[in-house]
């Protein structure tokens, strides 16, 4: 079993090197002139586009090839004033140079909408907001040149709403609607609240789409699943990807905040995972959600260095 670690978003490698640098409306509406505002949102976004390709190479010096983009790249894109700015032809440059790097070295790169973007809110102004901003990430992706599917978006099937039927319902009513282009990049998360990993699992084996196990979620809910019980299941819902299956790990905070992600990940817990996970002997990518980024990658790597069950192929790849 070969596994690969990746890391979302920011480096703490590099200095001055944010790709999620905002512009609030606030401060965009107190800019009086429309050149004004107009040169202050390229700016921010130029260098997030920017930065984000200097992290790249600063992952690849360090064989790391698994990484989240930041939902935040392109400041107030999906606000309702600014719908009709041509974000993509005004940073084509930046974009095609970003996505030439992505899949000249083989990246594997997704994103990840925030929980605000949810396919089963009662409210319809919900489900639309919603929609642009899923919109929002594929033309990222479209500007790049990713227009391959396996370049994915990870989503949570949202709020309960008094009823998980219902709520289990409306999401594959509204996820069997969308856009082709959409709904092919969509792969679908346990969360740490609402929806267990047996309950997620259902969802993607009836919409024949990949699941991503998030590991930390499942401790946080279930209803008493053992995970080797499900991880061949979730496992098999990536057969018909060319990617291995995916599975985000992180550790808790602390006792009191379990829900939270801790700086680093502790390897006894992630060394649990693996042995569970090599049973079923299936290459794997797993992100670490760890609060210290790509700092917490190396370290991990370093300490699975003293495994003796564990080969290190790279800094970032592994055999068990």
């Amino acid at each position: 079993m070969i596994f690969r670690l990746g890391f979302v978003a920011m480096t703490l490698e590099l200095e001055n090197c944010s790709p999620s640098g905002t512009v609030t409306y606030t401060v965009y509406n107190k800019i009086k002139d429309e050149a004004g505002k107009r040169a202050k949102l390229d700016r921010v976004a130029k260098s997030n586009i920017n930065n984000t390709l200097r992290i790249l190479k600063n992952s690849l010096a360090l064989n790391i090839k698994v990484y989240r983009l930041t939902s935040k790249l392109i400041p107030l894109a999906t606000h309702g004033d600014l719908k009709d700015w041509d974000y993509v032809s005004d940073f084509h440059e930046e974009f095609q140079r970003l996505g030439e790097y992505i899949i000249k070295n083989n990246f594997r790169v997704s994103a990840h909408p925030d929980h605000f973007t949810i396919l089963n809110p009662i409210k319809p102004e919900i489900l639309e907001s919603s929609i642009r901003d899923l919109d929002y990430h594929v033309k990222l992706f479209e500007a790049m040149g990713l227009y391959d599917y396996k370049y994915k978006l990870v989503l949570h099937v949202g709020g309960l709403y008094g009823d998980k039927e219902s709520a289990i319902d409306r999401f594959k009513e509204n996820f069997l609607k969308l856009p082709h282009r959409i709904s092919k990049r969509i792969i679908l998360e346990n969360d740490d609240k609402c929806f267990t990993a047996a309950d997620v699992l259902g969802i993607c084996e009836d919409l024949k789409i990949p699941m991503v196990l998030d590991v930390h979620h499942h401790r946080c809910v279930n209803n008493g699943e053992e995970l080797g019980d499900l991880l061949e299941r979730i496992f098999n819902t990536w057969n018909f990807e060319p990617d291995p299956p995916k599975v985000h790990f992180s550790s808790p905070k602390s006792e009191k905040e379990f829900r939270s992600h801790a700086d680093y990940v502790d390897l006894a817990e992630f060394m649990e995972f693996l042995h569970i996970s090599k049973k079923i002997d299936r290459d794997t990518d797993i992100m670490l959600e760890a609060k210290m980024k790509d700092r917490a990658l190396q370290r991990l790597s370093a300490e699975l260095l003293e495994m003796p069950e564990i080969e290190r192929l790279d800094k970032a790849t592994f055999r068990m």
